[in-house]
């Protein structure tokens, strides 16, 4: 499936070889985004410059000092991220982050409107656990919510899972109408995108070195070898 870049859209977005493509050349270059509440419009470098009123959190979860450091790479409107997170995910966190192996930092990269919708809710209240909670609420319903049709019907999905997550009404309008953050989160996708090649979702950065979607074999395998060098 290819999507050819508008003046409204965010990427251009192809889905081959298992893993949603895009290129950085089509990096944010003056599009306006309607969030339910805000109109938020985006001119190319303005996104950087805005960013530092606002101060992105890295979402980690492990021991400060793991041997091994992994950053995941992914859009919440990625199905193989979807899969990634319900099918391997769980037990690295139980196998390999639990148990104070890993550092795991997830980042999330902008494809469309509606992953960074999503990534907005799960950043509402800066809470951690709450976020990957919420994150994996959003894989585990990402088929419901990312064809609910129009883009009134995706939001109310969105909205649903954050009540659920115990994020009250008023709480979640203001994290989606928040334009400061909106802009602070695309200047640091881009600027981490780039430094790390990000080409694909979902993608890893393990202890420096840049890796693909694996099983949960290949990943376990990985991690062993890392920790095997660290010992």
């Amino acid at each position: 499936m290819k999507m050819v870049q508008t003046a409204g859209a965010l990427a251009l977005v192809a889905l081959a070889g298992g893993a949603w493509f895009y290129t950085q050349e089509q990096a944010v270059q003056g599009p306006q985004f309607t969030l339910p509440g805000a109109a938020i419009a985006q001119e190319g470098d303005a996104a950087a410059e805005e960013a530092e009123a606002y101060v992105v959190q890295e979402m980690t979860l492990g021991a400060e000092d793991a041997p091994v450091e992994v950053i995941e790479y992914a859009s919440y409107t990625c199905p193989h991220c979807a899969s990634f997170h319900q099918n391997v995910f769980k037990d690295i966190k139980a196998n390999y982050i639990d148990t104070g192996k890993v550092k795991f930092t997830y980042r999330e990269v902008y494809f469309d409107k509606f992953g960074m919708w999503a990534s907005m809710i799960a950043r509402c209240g800066g809470d951690t656990q709450r976020f990957f909670g919420i994150t994996e609420m959003m894989y585990q319903g990402q088929s419901t919510w990312a064809r609910a049709g129009s883009e009134a019907a995706i939001a109310d999905e969105l909205r649903k899972i954050g009540r659920l997550a115990g994020i009250e009404k008023d709480e979640l309008d203001a994290c989606l109408s928040d334009g400061d953050k909106l802009r602070a989160l695309v200047g640091w996708y881009q600027e981490n995108a780039t430094a790390d090649g990000i080409d694909s979702t979902p993608s890893f950065i393990i202890n420096g070195e840049k890796a693909s979607n694996m099983n949960y074999a290949d990943f376990s395998a990985r991690l062993d070898e890392e920790l095997a060098k660290a010992e």
